[in-house]
């Protein structure tokens, strides 16, 4: 535990705003997402810029105290919690939610760690302009923890992963020291390029305060589908047609097995399915047109794709969105995958990716192993196809409670783990694709993970943070 007399040289400088220590509004922040991981801190930091940051890392280097970073608290692999012991401290960045310059003419927007997704699609919204990254969590999801983990969401596909869109970063490391790289520069070749490093290193090697983003023009026109194929090989070849058919607008191409949509219809409120017919596997299809596209309706250039596709046997059933209230109600359906399952009962999650080439092989093939392996469990699987990343989950048994599921994945979860991910990485695939690796899959992350690559994230942390106090216990195994 930490001691009173480092509690008070905090409390020296957070004042009585910058520091939390009332049990009550610290309890909803020790736990994940999932509820998988639960830890103990004694106070939550809380400061309003980057150098009440800095001089809270300062303090924490001084007295050996170490630091969890905290944003929406929204990670998959509980990368926000912290340890049980009570050794660390939480840093929330949430207070630090200000966007400090949003410029339409150079597509950037300037936004502090604590600035919440929604917030910024609002806000670039207004100025005639759009923040390219979406996800299920986007009402609590903030900025910094999706720069440190490298977020993805449904629209990589054509706009790539948190890294295509960071342009400049200001972090405080380890040490205390501030690194301003907040500048959006296309070129800087004055060497190793901390950017990148700092992007999906989970908060291990500096905290992010800030970030600068890149901006593309507002959506003018767009047209949202759900389409019933046979499987996910149908469903690739689908998407392969519509990128020759439509080119680069074709925005998100998401898959969802039937089984998971049923799990969403059943526990959603408001959900219903868009087509009659019951097919195997379902794809949710959005084309984008800007403003310079728009020659054509994005509905009329997408239900004539999808007429060729029928005429071809690559739709099974198709339904295009007949207002922007039907199309949320589509993504609705997707983004609601995760809590769907989660309210199924106990599940292991992975989030894996593969060649896209190979993806629909995996998501047949795994599944059938899994089932074949451990009989009575099922697994299947959504996602991103058109980026190779799908969320495959193995449930337990069918009629086990609460306490017998827990029972079944403390029996073989850990089996089962290793078995999906020796599939993952038979096929030259990563067992993140997009959630980081945090503290559920530090063990196979070092399993896992080849000799060469392994000892440079271990030698990278111990440069940049020889104590080992930036969020402990996630990302980097322990030698």
């Amino acid at each position: 535990m930490i001691s009173e007399t480092v509690l008070d040289a905090f409390r020296a400088i957070a004042g009585p705003r910058g520091l939390i220590e009332d049990r009550d509004l610290i309890a909803p922040w020790l736990g994940d997402w999932r509820g998988k991981y639960h830890g103990d801190a004694a106070a939550i930091l809380t400061p309003r810029s980057t150098q009440e940051v800095a001089a809270m890392v300062r303090c924490a280097h001084d007295h050996g105290v170490a630091l969890v970073p905290q944003g929406g608290n929204t990670s998959m692999v509980g990368g926000a919690t912290p340890p049980a012991d009570g050794s660390a401290l939480i840093l929330s960045l949430r207070a630090m939610n200000r966007i400090r310059a949003i410029d339409p003419v150079a597509n950037l927007a300037v936004c502090e760690a604590g600035v919440i997704l929604s917030t910024l699609h609002e806000a670039a919204a207004a100025v005639g302009r759009r923040f390219p990254l979406s996800l299920g969590a986007k009402g609590s999801a903030t900025v910094g923890g999706l720069v440190s983990t490298n977020a993805g969401g449904t629209q990589v596909l054509r706009h790539g992963t948190m890294r295509a869109l960071v342009e400049g970063i200001e972090a405080v490391l380890p040490d205390g020291s501030i690194h301003d790289g907040i500048a959006a520069l296309k070129k800087d070749n004055r060497g190793y390029d901390l950017k990148q490093l700092l992007i999906g290193a989970e908060g291990t090697l500096g905290i992010v305060t800030a970030a600068s983003l890149r901006l593309v023009p507002a959506i003018a026109d767009r047209a949202v589908a759900w389409a019933g194929v046979e499987d996910p090989v149908q469903a690739l070849a689908l998407l392969r047609f519509l990128e020759r058919r439509l080119g680069s607008v074709v925005e998100g191409f998401e898959v969802m097995a039937r089984d998971t949509l049923g799990h969403v219809l059943d526990v959603i409120p408001d959900t219903r399915a868009p087509i009659e017919t019951r097919t195997p596997w379902n794809a949710l299809i959005e084309v984008d047109l800007d403003a310079a596209d728009e020659q054509e309706s994005a509905a009329a250039r997408l239900e004539a794709a999808l007429a060729e596709a029928f005429e071809q046997g690559l739709v099974v059933d198709a339904a295009i969105a007949a207002s922007e209230a039907q199309a949320e109600a589509f993504w609705k359906l997707r983004e609601s995958g995760s809590e769907a399952e989660r309210a199924q009962g106990p599940a292991l999650q992975f989030d894996v990716s593969v060649p896209i080439a190979d993806m629909p092989r995996f998501m047949i093939e795994a599944a059938a192993a899994c089932e074949a392996r451990f009989p009575g469990a099922t697994a299947s699987s959504f996602g991103h196809l058109g980026d190779g990343n799908v969320h495959f989950h193995v449930r337990a048994p069918a009629g086990t409670g609460p306490g017998q599921g827990a029972d079944w994945l403390g029996t073989h979860g850990e089996e089962a783990t290793r078995f999906v991910n020796d599939i993952v990485v038979a096929m030259h695939g990563s067992i993140s694709a997009e959630h980081g690796i945090g503290q559920m899959k530090i063990a196979e992350f070092a399993r896992l993970t080849p000799p060469a690559q392994l000892n440079a994230v271990r030698a990278i942390k111990r440069a940049f943070d020889p104590q080992g106090l930036f969020n402990p216990g996630k990302l980097v195994p322990l030698a």
